[in-house]
């Protein structure tokens, strides 16, 4: 599977919930998407916060996972190709003085 049917999958889960809906609770703007992924990154970093070893892996894959999630959706809803994005970083990141 690829980035693009990652993220149709992901909006085929929010269309299900009806968070694209006018009325959601849950409004997908790129505003409430960028903090929905700030939380779940912090919620990465609880499993290293008293003594830095991984002790659950699965629950560090799922919560690795929301923050995929997030980023997939606010680069799809900005129109942003994440893959090129992605590439065109470690291009410039290769040609960086570090």
């Amino acid at each position: 599977m690829d980035i693009r049917e990652l993220t149709q999958h992901m909006h085929d889960f929010v269309r299900e919930k009806g968070w694209y809906d006018p009325d959601s609770p849950r409004p997908q703007t790129l505003r409430n998407l960028a903090i929905s992924l700030n939380l779940e990154a912090s919620e990465v970093l609880e499993h290293f916060q008293w003594d830095g070893e991984l002790g659950d892996s699965d629950s560090l894959a799922d919560e690795l996972a929301d923050v995929a999630l997030y980023l997939l959706q606010i680069a799809s809803i900005a129109d942003i190709d994440l893959e090129q994005a992605i590439l065109r970083k470690l291009e410039n990141n290769y040609r960086r003085e570090w």
